[in-house]
C-alpha cells in the first residue's frame, strides 16, 4: 500500500520520521512539503489531485476545516482515504470521499519514535482489506487500539495531550532535583531515563500499574513518603481536572 500525505505538519512529520521511508506529500504551504521530503525523502507534489492519482491511500493530516475544499479537489480520485482529523467523525469523513475505502485512525506524537499509540474507530462497515492494510502500517508505529467511535474522544483527551503531561512532570521532578544541588544535566538524565524505563516495566508487568507500585514501596520508606506527598498535593485530582477540561472546555 503506497501512502500520500496531505498536510506536512507535526503529525504527518511525525508519521513520515516513524515510517522511516520516502513519502509523496502535499501541503497548503509548499515549502513545508519540500522540507518534509528533504528529510524524509520521496516527492513534494503540487496538487492534492495528482497525490491522489499516485496512490493507493490519502492520509489526512490537514486542518480538520479543510475537509471540504480538499475533498472537493481531489474529486472522486481517491481509493482510499485514512483521516487522523481530530474532531471529524467517520461519517463526516465518509460523506466528503464517496466511494473512497475510509478508515479513522488517531496517532499520539510518539509514533515519531515508533513508540506511539494509534485510535483506531471501529467501523463495521469497513472493507475489510483495505482496514487490515492500513492498520498494518500504523502498527508498524507502536500499537494500535480499537475502539468504538463514541469512545474516540475520551481516549484521545487521554491520550494526545499526554506527553506534554509527561514533559511537565519531568521538568518538575528536574526542578526538584537541581533546587537540591544536582546539575540540570544529570538530573534530565536520571528523570528521563527512569521514566523511560518505568514505562517499559509497566509494560512488561502487563500494564499492571499497581503491582509496580507496591514493588518499589517499602512501607514507611522514602517511596511511601513520596507517594503520600504527591496524593496530599492532588496529584490524581490535577489529571482528572486536566481530562475533564480537555473534554468539557466550557467548564474550565
Amino acid at each position: 500500500m503506497r501512502l500520500g500525505l496531505i498536510g506536512a505538519g507535526n503529525m504527518a512529520r511525525a508519521l513520515a520520521r516513524g515510517w522511516n521511508e520516502p513519502i509523496l506529500c502535499t501541503d497548503a504551504l509548499p515549502g513545508r512539503a519540500k522540507s518534509l521530503v528533504d528529510e524524509v525523502g520521496g516527492e513534494a507534489l503540487a496538487t492534492n489531485a495528482e497525490l491522489a492519482e499516485r496512490v493507493d491511500t490519502l492520509v489526512l493530516c490537514h486542518k480538520p476545516a479543510g475537509l471540504g475544499p480538499v475533498a472537493d479537489e481531489v474529486a472522486g480520485r481517491a481509493r482510499g482515504v485514512v483521516s487522523i482529523l481530530g474532531g471529524v467523525p467517520l461519517a463526516e469523513v465518509k460523506r466528503a470521499y464517496p466511494g473512497a475505502c475510509v478508515v479513522r485512525i488517531l496517532p499520539s506524537t510518539p509514533v515519531e519514535v515508533a513508540r506511539g499509540v494509534c485510535i483506531h474507530a471501529r467501523d463495521p462497515e469497513a472493507d475489510a482489506a483495505h482496514t487490515e492494510a492500513v492498520l498494518e502500517r500504523f502498527g508498524r508505529l507502536g500499537s494500535v487500539v480499537t475502539l468504538d467511535e463514541a469512545l474516540v474522544d475520551v481516549a484521545m483527551g487521554l491520550m494526545s495531550n499526554a506527553p506534554a503531561y509527561y514533559a511537565l512532570l519531568a521538568e518538575a521532578q528536574i526542578d526538584a532535583g537541581v533546587r537540591r544541588g544536582l546539575p540540570a544535566g544529570v538530573a534530565a538524565q536520571l528523570v528521563v531515563g527512569t521514566m523511560a524505563g518505568s514505562a517499559a516495566l509497566v509494560e512488561h508487568r502487563g500494564m499492571d500499574t499497581l503491582a509496580v507500585r507496591r514493588e518499589v514501596t517499602s512501607p514507611g520508606g522514602s517511596t511511601a513518603r513520596g507517594l503520600a506527598a504527591l496524593e496530599r498535593h492532588g496529584l490524581r485530582a490535577a489529571f482528572a481536572a486536566a481530562l475533564d477540561a480537555v473534554l468539557d472546555p466550557e467548564q474550565r
